[in-house]
């Protein structure tokens, strides 16, 4: 019961976290700059220029609507978290609004006040995105091209906030539709480093001399699991055994270490995998012959 509720005010704390730096970059570098990038907030700094509301209210009236997909698309476990942040994130707008009125731009530049939003905007968001939240809008339509349309997370904010980033011609002079456009672009690529570069693993296949010895060591050291195949030389017809295993970057060095080690002249082949998607199955203790080994099965 204490390690579920410390859960939950460990969640909270982490989505109030991301949500509030995401608001942070919106408020004090998003809003002097008017420029419009990869965010609902971009749009409600646009229609702010033709309305008499302020940021904080038209974020959460499009945020509220875009919610809906959430729930629909994503999950109820996504749209819940989100639910908080949708309204965490127009409320901190709102009290930045409402006790600091009159703000300008900390650096004086656009162009500065563009970089510094994208570097809080990639912290918060990759916070969200962690913990299966999202600070609503954009971040839902990118979440559902990427599930479904499989496109990276990062590319799929990019293409929905060039929409937004095109409409501030609308208002705005020629600078500031560039750096809008080119700051979503900007915006896209390191996001997909904030939040998939630290999730990326890698596909090894080896062909080992000893494929025994290789086996238990992935399945005894590393804890993964593995597959072997039966394969054949096209140079010479010879029959080998060919294991593949899935690892993250610290177990790929590991694995590295022990093949420089033990297998120098084993053929390794190494692939990145940016997604992978599987039933984890717990590895059981089976007896082969007279020796209790781990299960090697996935």
């Amino acid at each position: 019961m204490k390690t579920d509720i410390k859960k939950v005010i460990y969640e909270i704390f982490m989505l109030t976290l991301g949500s509030g730096i995401v608001a942070t970059g919106v408020f004090f570098f998003l809003e002097p700059s008017h420029c419009a990038i990869s965010s609902i907030a971009g749009l409600a700094i646009i229609l702010n220029h033709f309305m008499p509301y302020s940021v904080a209210l038209i974020t959460l009236v499009i945020n509220v609507a875009l919610l809906l997909l959430g729930f629909m698309f994503c999950g109820k476990e996504f749209g819940a978290k989100t639910v908080y942040t949708t309204v965490c994130l127009p409320v901190v707008i709102g009290l930045y609004e409402r006790f600091l009125p009159k703000r300008s731009s900390f650096t004086g530049d656009i162009t500065l006040d563009v970089v510094a939003y994208i570097f809080l905007s990639s912290i918060g968001l990759s916070i969200l995105f962690n913990m299966n939240a999202s600070s609503g809008g954009l971040d839902i339509v990118a979440k559902i091209m990427n599930k479904y349309l499989h496109i990276s997370f990062g590319k799929a904010l990019s293409i929905a906030g060039m929409v937004i980033a095109f409409s501030s011609a609308f208002a705005y002079n020629n600078k500031i539709v560039v750096i809008s456009i080119v700051g979503t672009y900007v915006n896209g690529i390191v996001l997909d480093h904030f939040i998939f570069d630290h999730n990326i693993k890698r596909r090894v296949c080896i062909i080992p001399k000893n494929i025994e010895e290789t086996r238990n060591y992935i399945i005894n050291n590393l804890h993964s699991g593995a597959s072997i195949y039966e394969i054949t030389g096209g140079y010479k017809g010879e029959k080998r055994s060919e294991i593949i295993t899935i690892v993250d970057k610290n177990e790929y060095q590991m694995l590295f270490n022990y093949l420089q080690e033990f297998e120098p002249n084993a053929f390794v082949t190494v692939y990145t995998v940016s997604d992978v998607r599987y039933i984890p199955k717990k590895i059981e203790k089976v007896f082969i012959g007279n020796e209790l080994e781990n299960d090697p099965e996935f």
